[in-house]
């Protein structure tokens, strides 16, 4: 009985798991990574044009800067700065070296509003910087001191990340973990929170979600705990001391980063937000690498939650950037997957611009901070899937494949199909359509697909994506 006096029940929790065969996806974001706030403004007409309905921002709170400016995306020896520092927060205040001041975002933000795209902020309130040292007296003061800011062993390194214990209550990457559950803490974040949805912003990306505990998880019984609840608070789902969500949640989009694992509690997390789905991203660059889709299932995504509550990508800043996991695929690669992705029924796709003038051989590419990334975001093919996507309010998907796993086609409904080679070789297309017969032009290139029988036929070129609709 005791035990459950704790569980705060999460009744107004919007049902994330149950799929509605007739949930159509129409949005999409464009993760300007690493651009600063006048890049963004600048380039807000280009973005709604190309027909992204969001705007996914880098960490925009104070954060390390041992020197005072970063202008390096990436430096060895860390003197011109890193894209990691901005994830690494210092107080939970606006502005930052990397993306710009209060003034330029609410500047941003306002650009947004004249274009109606929407501005999501990428936050993470799991953990402060490496430093300690270099976290604001301030932000200490708010949450009580600094042996308050920290879980009992939120200075601990996690080992084993399939544990949930360490997973929620230490390191993430070895960053100090933050007392999420600490109520002062609580308060101060959402401070900041309701500050930014005053200024314009319309949704968060949460980093390292699944390292923060919900109800199921261990409680830190050293700091008092009883219920793992920063979720309920964040989501507004309940105050703390005085201070609640300023807009309807329903009002916002909002996600976590829950990247998949064995043990993670994402029927939980679903009741909270969307989530990632990093698997079918695993499965979608797997393919693409391969240049055949082949043995690999593309159809079913890969997760608990409905797929029309999923962020999806072909790639994230994470793939790219860690470990490089993704950042040897090719732009051409990155757009076929991208057309494929953005022309399916579900989930909500999202574009990481890759820094401009990027290789394969050099992944920074010019190597700035704050500036503009590539032109992949404006490719015609890209843009083209964009404005498919909306176009397509109310068809349903229908996936079919070549024989030998090279040309991808989304059928949607009897209104239109994208077809996407993703191999290095030209393709014969014959697969069934729900189009009626008749001879249908690629929207891009004015390339010629015949339906006859309710089969597409035509050829597809290497690395090429075609949108045909009625």
């Amino acid at each position: 009985m005791a035990a459950a006096a704790m569980v705060i029940p999460a009744a107004q929790a919007k049902d994330r798991m149950t799929h509605n065969p007739d949930a159509v996806n129409t949005e999409t974001i464009l993760h300007a990574w690493s651009w600063n706030f006048p890049t963004i403004a600048e380039n807000m007409k280009r973005i709604a044009d190309a027909g992204y309905t969001m705007v996914q921002t880098s960490p925009v709170q104070h954060c390390f800067a041992p020197d005072g400016d970063i202008t390096a995306l990436f430096d060895q020896e860390g003197k011109g700065g890193n894209w990691y520092y901005y994830y690494q927060p210092t107080d939970w205040k606006i502005g930052n070296p990397i993306v710009g001041t209060r003034e330029q975002m609410k500047q941003m933000l306002d650009s947004a509003a004249r274009y109606n795209v929407r501005v999501i902020v990428d936050v993470l309130p799991n953990h402060t910087a490496f430093d300690i040292d270099a976290v604001a007296p301030e932000f200490y003061k708010a949450v009580g001191g600094r042996d308050k800011m920290f879980h009992s062993s939120g200075l601990t390194p996690i080992r084993d990340y399939n544990d949930r214990y360490q997973c929620t209550l230490e390191g993430t990457g070895g960053l100090p973990d933050v007392n999420t559950e600490n109520p002062d803490f609580q308060k101060y974040y959402m401070q900041f929170v309701n500050e930014l949805l005053d200024m314009g912003v319309r949704g968060f990306r949460y980093d390292t979600a699944k390292h923060i505990g919900v109800h199921s998880d261990p409680v830190d019984a050293a700091s008092g705990v009883k219920v793992n609840d920063f979720w309920d608070v964040a989501t507004g789902l309940k105050p703390v001391k005085g201070v609640k969500l300023a807009l309807p949640y329903d009002s916002l989009f909002v996600y976590g980063e829950v990247l998949q694992d064995r043990n993670v509690p994402e029927a939980e997390y679903a009741e909270y937000f969307g989530q990632t789905a990093s698997g079918y991203g695993y499965h979608l660059r797997e393919a693409l690498e391969h240049k055949t889709a082949k043995g690999i299932d593309l159809r079913n995504w890969d997760h608990q939650a409905a797929p029309e509550f999923l962020t999806t990508w072909v790639e994230s800043h994470d793939t790219y950037c860690n470990a490089h996991e993704s950042a040897s695929l090719t732009d051409d690669q990155i757009r076929t997957g991208w057309v494929f992705l953005t022309a399916r029924q579900n989930g909500t796709p999202l574009f990481f611009s890759r820094p401009m003038n990027s290789s394969r051989k050099n992944f920074w590419g010019d190597n700035v901070a704050g500036a503009r990334g590539n032109d992949e975001f404006l490719h015609p093919e890209v843009v083209a899937a964009n404005k498919f996507r909306k176009a397509m309010t109310g068809q349903k998907e229908d996936i079919q494949t070549s024989e030998n796993g090279e040309v991808l086609v989304v059928n949607r409904g009897k209104k239109g199909a994208a077809i996407v080679n993703i191999s290095d070789s030209a393709n014969f297309v014959d697969v069934p359509t729900g189009l009626p017969d008749g001879t249908y032009k690629d929207v891009v290139y004015g390339i010629e697909f015949k339906v006859k029988n309710g089969r597409l036929h035509g050829a597809a070129a290497p690395h090429r994506t075609y949108i045909l609709q009625k």
